[in-house]
Parts: C-alpha cells; sequence; structure tokens
C-alpha cells in the first residue's frame, strides 16, 4: 500500500466515528444507556489511535484533499458533547430546569471552545477543560449524584473551559505520558466494563473509573504547580 493510500485510510478511520456518533445517539434515543456508551468507548478508542497515526503518515502531506483537524473537530463536537448531553438531559439525572441548564450550558459552551484558537498550550496540553463531557457524563452514571452536584460540576467545568488551566492531553503532552497514556487506556477499559455490567456499585470498574478520572482530570493542574504555567 502507497504512502498516499495509507494517510486515505487514516482520513477514513477518523471519519468512522460519525457513524459510532450516530449508533450512540440510535442507543440514547430509545433509553438503551449501556450500548450507548459503549459505541462512545468505540469511538473515545478511535479518537485516541488515529491522531498518533495520522502523524505517522503525515496525512496533510500525503492527503491533503482531507482536512483531517476539521474532521476530527466535527466528530469530536458529536461523540464528546452532542450526545452526551443529551443523554444527560434525557435519562433524568437532571430533572426539570437543570435538564435544560445542562443542555444548554454544555453545547453553547462546547462551540466556543471547540473554536478557540488558544485551546492548545505550548506542551500540547489543553487549555481550560477540553469539553471531554462523554467521559464526565459516564462517570455521573455510574456513581449517580444528587442533580445540584450534577449542576454545579456543569457550571464549573463550563467556567473552567476559558480559563488558563492545564489539562493534559494523554496523548501528546510528553510529561508524565508513562502514566498518563495507561492511565487513559485503563480508563477506556473500566469505562466500557462499567457499561457492560450497568454500571453495578459493587463492580471493581466503577473504582478503576473514578481513580483514572481523577488522575486524567487533575494531572495537567497539578503539572502546573509544580512546574509553571508552560510546565
Amino acid at each position: 500500500m502507497t504512502l498516499a493510500r495509507k494517510a486515505l485510510a487514516v482520513h477514513l478511520l477518523t471519519a468512522t466515528g460519525a457513524v459510532f456518533a450516530m449508533l450512540a445517539m440510535l442507543e440514547a434515543v430509545a433509553g438503551d444507556w449501556n450500548m450507548m456508551f459503549l459505541w462512545l468507548v468505540v469511538a473515545f478508542f478511535v479518537d485516541g489511535i488515529d491522531g498518533p497515526l495520522a502523524r505517522r503518515y503525515d496525512v496533510r502531506h500525503n492527503a491533503p484533499n482531507f482536512d483531517g483537524v476539521l474532521l476530527d473537530l466535527i466528530i469530536d463536537y458529536l461523540t464528546y458533547v452532542f450526545v452526551p448531553a443529551y443523554a444527560l438531559f434525557q435519562s433524568g439525572l437532571m430533572p426539570g430546569w437543570t435538564g435544560w441548564f445542562g443542555i444548554f450550558v454544555i453545547t453553547f459552551a462546547s462551540a466556543m471552545y471547540f473554536a478557540d484558537t488558544r485551546m492548545k498550550t505550548r506542551d500540547k496540553s489543553f487549555s481550560g477543560f477540553p469539553s471531554c463531557w462523554n467521559m464526565v457524563v459516564l462517570v455521573l452514571f455510574a456513581i449517580s449524584p444528587n442533580f445540584y452536584v450534577i449542576v454545579a460540576l456543569v457550571a464549573l467545568l463550563a467556567v473552567t473551559m476559558f480559563l488558563p488551566v492545564k489539562f493534559i492531553h494523554p496523548v501528546r503532552t510528553k510529561r508524565w505520558r508513562s502514566v498518563s497514556l495507561p492511565m487513559a487506556l485503563g480508563w477506556t477499559l473500566f469505562a466500557g466494563w462499567a457499561a457492560w455490567v450497568d454500571f453495578d456499585a459493587q463492580s471493581w470498574a466503577l473504582w478503576g473509573l473514578v481513580i483514572t478520572s481523577i488522575y486524567l482530570v487533575s494531572a495537567g493542574a497539578v503539572q502546573q504547580l509544580v512546574y509553571g504555567k508552560d510546565g
């Protein structure tokens, strides 16, 4: 296979995320949250591997007819924002006015964040919470906190999108990558496991999900505190 065909294949792999987003949405409309999350986890895994492949095969040079960055942003908005926001609203975790608050804040703030040219830091981390609502909502399904806690969390994360708080990219942020990458892979495994067992409170998957989530959310801020804003 030529390099150009390999680069095109990477674009095609990225585009499968749109299919997984639709499958997740169909399951969400049917109220099958477990299957919805399983499809989102598959999309999350694809999103994790297509970037390194795109850089390896230099898709900008070898398959320039397709904009991989734009394609990735479109699919990320569907799988990271749109489907999870719908699930949060429709599942009853945010009843009444809180549900409307959730979907409006999540979709609006995330649209602005995705268009923000300042979202990446020098070390390839994210500046501000990177709209990973798929991860947040999955954890909320797993632990089912009081809806006022969810309202406060949604508001806090939405504001944090536009604050100079660093969030690591498990693949691209070099510092602590030997820990961050296994943590991200672990999160993917625990997320799929938790959804598969219907978020059983007795499952070890929930503990793994919480531990890996805490690391992924906090590692960037800890790096800022230890090494400074450019660390």
